[in-house]
């Protein structure tokens, strides 16, 4: 590795090793960090100091396109006499990098502490090798990119306007949330006020659905600051998630430009521990390191995995964290936190909360409101002084999904990827550390869903010298894995099944989920060729209020069994565990159906780690009033009900019975083999 020589000067160099290929980088550049992933036009966009990249998503190694955006000379002049430092702040590191439009990018930079923001052009297809730097029209990049390049900022660009968490002023004091760009005039969070934002760094901002209607779109944020007056004894970093209503346009008297819907509550992230006490990684001096979100089949609902490192003198540590929607808009439902009594402490609010709640979008979800100037006086005063929530937010489980403590890294960044193996999906996530390398893990059940197994795959090394990873996309569709440093980017494979030898019984302790034993060798699995097909399915159907029997049973006497339930419209499946299921050897009993316990649900065997898929049975659940449709003598069908034989209205012997018996009759078929 390392440059070649003056060739390295101008387009950095590629290494390729071991499944790895790695642009080192220019020497005059650094901070390969702001990435974007462009599957459409096959591109990795990347923003470093004083360049924008363009790589082949393919591969990183085949002719890739560089733009020089260095900051002017008087600019960077003015920086040095500002005091900075000439050869490590006074440039342009790109922080900004987003889809404008079909055809553009918008990108921002620090500008040597003075933020300058511009359009990339790209073209509509890959095929019109366009990329170039508007450089007819600058824009000021103030409440877009930050000033100082080590100050964490997050952007996103949602129908031509940009929503940016950053800090506004060269002195880094003033941090805000901005809306700048669109039809809009900017609008911002309240300046100088602790309670709604306290000295934060941002690490990312998401729109999250709300509902079907897009009047109910909300933006989340996420980031990390010091915690409010009297919220904690001492000074502790906590982190947060913030919300805010995408069609706000702010108050009418008061927080005029200001966004009237900006809610914040705390994410905790702890292992329980010995009496009580918790080992928190969400306070002393933590960090909020990276934030992804698993999407489902219902864009509503993400699963937001979340990293967290924490350091003191005793104690050293890093975490990974599960939250779901849910449990989120639950806590932004609750009470507000307010200051009050003798100790002046933060209670949650107990007196009566104004009409429309603050937080809620206008819409005609809720009604009443077309727009955030509309709103009551009452409602922007208390929205003005109440922005954080009083409950935090726990993760799924109650616990961290994966710890590491007493290890000489931390982790930096986090993706996950959704795979299909051939004992049902796994959620492997790849973690970037301080160090540079790359942790893929996997969670597997030991005995049961809440007791988790943490499974290593694979740890790998990613630069030439131990650096930070700062950046990571990842591209189901090209299943590449692109890592960024202040060194450069790098590119790995999703799987490498290769590396578990040539044995079957090496391929399987393996446990990775992208592979398998095909018969010869160790490969890439795809459900669509094997796999599950083997699994037996079957179709059962229960009767509402009435009690079932799923039965199934291992064939090793010391292989232990759980049941997972996939419900109708659901992608994730949940381990069944409700009080009025009893779990035998010979299968499952529930004791009272509903209608909730309609779905697919898969016997699995677990041994020695291992898990194999024994059986699906997808159960039907009918209703308590159809069933009387059934019944002979029901108002359908049969003797007495309304629709007898040969009354014409449906029932089986009728001329207009014709054409619904076939239906009728697999439903009553049914309901015999049940009986």
């Amino acid at each position: 590795s390392g440059k070649a020589g003056n060739l390295g000067k101008i387009t950095g160099t590629m290494v390729e090793s071991s499944n790895l290929i790695t642009f080192n980088g220019l020497t005059n550049s650094s901070g390969y960090d702001t990435f974007l992933l462009d599957e459409e036009r096959g591109r990795l966009l990347v923003g470093a100091e004083d360049h924008v990249f363009s790589f082949d998503l393919v591969n990183l190694s085949r002719e890739h396109k560089q733009i020089a955006w260095p900051a002017t000379p008087s600019k960077r002049d003015e920086c040095k006499w500002a005091g900075k430092d000439l050869g490590k702040e006074c440039s342009n590191f790109i922080r900004v990098l987003q889809p404008y439009n079909s055809t553009h990018l918008y990108i921002c930079g620090t500008g040597a502490f003075h933020p300058i923001c511009a359009y990339l052009e790209m073209g509509k297809r890959a095929e019109d090798n366009i990329f170039r730097l508007e450089s007819s029209h600058f824009e000021n990049g103030r409440g877009k990119s930050p000033y100082d390049p080590k100050m964490l900022s997050a952007s996103i660009m949602l129908d031509g306007e940009l929503y940016s968490g950053t800090s506004a002023d060269f002195m880094g004091r003033d941090f805000a949330i901005f809306r700048t760009l669109g039809e809009h005039h900017p609008i911002r969070t309240e300046q100088h006020d602790s309670r709604w934002l306290n000295d934060p760094r941002f690490v990312g901002v998401n729109l999250i659905p709300e509902s079907d209607n897009p009047e109910d779109d909300k933006i989340f944020l996420f980031f990390k600051e010091n915690a409010m007056d009297g919220e904690h004894t001492g000074k502790a970093t906590i982190a947060r998630i913030g919300q805010l209503c995408k069609n706000d346009l702010g108050g009418h008297r008061s927080l005029v430009n200001k966004w009237t819907t900006f809610l914040k509550a705390r994410l905790t992230c702890s292992v329980p521990g010995l009496n009580g006490i918790d080992t928190h990684f969400d306070e002393l001096r933590k960090e909020l390191c990276d934030v992804f979100l698993m999407s489902s089949k219902d864009p509503k609902n993400p699963v937001i995995y979340a990293v967290f490192t924490t350091s003191s003198n005793i104690f050293k540590g890093s975490a990974v964290c599960m939250y779901n929607m849910a449990d989120i808009r639950r806590v932004f439902l609750g009470p507000y936190a307010h200051r009050d009594g003798p100790t002046y402490q933060w209670v949650p609010f107990q007196g009566r909360v104004p009409y429309p709640r603050p937080g809620t979008c206008p819409s005609k979800t809720f009604g009443g409101f077309d727009s955030t100037k509309d709103l009551p006086d009452d409602v922007i005063t208390f929205a003005r002084g109440h922005p954080a929530m009083f409950n935090p937010v726990h993760p799924i489980g109650g616990r961290p999904i994966v710890v590491r403590t007493d290890v000489d890294y931390q982790f930096s960044q986090l993706v996950v990827d959704k795979v299909e193996a051939e004992d049902g999906q796994y959620d492997v996530m790849f973690i970037g550390t301080d160090l540079g390398t790359v942790l893929k893990v996997v969670t597997i059940p030991r005995e049961s869903w809440h007791d988790l197994e943490e499974v290593v795959l694979e740890e790998m090394t990613v630069f030439r010298e131990p650096t930070p990873i700062t950046a990571m996309e990842l591209s189901t569709k090209q299943q590449q894995l692109y890592l960024g440093s202040a060194l450069g980017v790098s590119q790995m494979p999703l799987h490498r099944c290769e590396v578990y030898g040539k044995a079957c019984a090496e391929c399987c302790l393996a446990r990775d989920p992208y592979c398998a034993w095909d018969g010869t060798e160790c490969s890439r699995y795809f459900p669509t060729v094997d796999g599950l097909g083997r699994v037996e399915d079957r179709s059962v159907y229960g009767v509402e209020n009435s009690s079932m029997f799923l039965e199934c049973s291992p064939k090793s006497q010391r292989a232990l069994i759980y049941w997972q339930l996939q419900r109708p419209n659901e992608d994730r499946k949940h381990e069944v565990s409700e009080d009025r299921v009893i779990h035998t050897e010979q299968g499952l009993l529930i004791r009272t159906l509903t209608q909730a316990d309609s779905g697919v649900y898969t016997c699995h065997a677990v041994e020695h780690g291992f898990i194999q898929p024994l059986l699906r049975l997808s159960l039907q659940v009918i209703p308590t009033q159809r069933l009387g449709e059934l019944l002979p003598g029901g108002p359908q069908g049969g003797p007495g009900g309304s629709g007898g034989a040969g009354s014409g209205s449906g029932g089986a012997g009728g001329p207009a019975g014709a054409g619904h018996s076939t239906k009728h009759k697999l439903w009553y078929r049914d309901f015999l083999s049940l009986l």
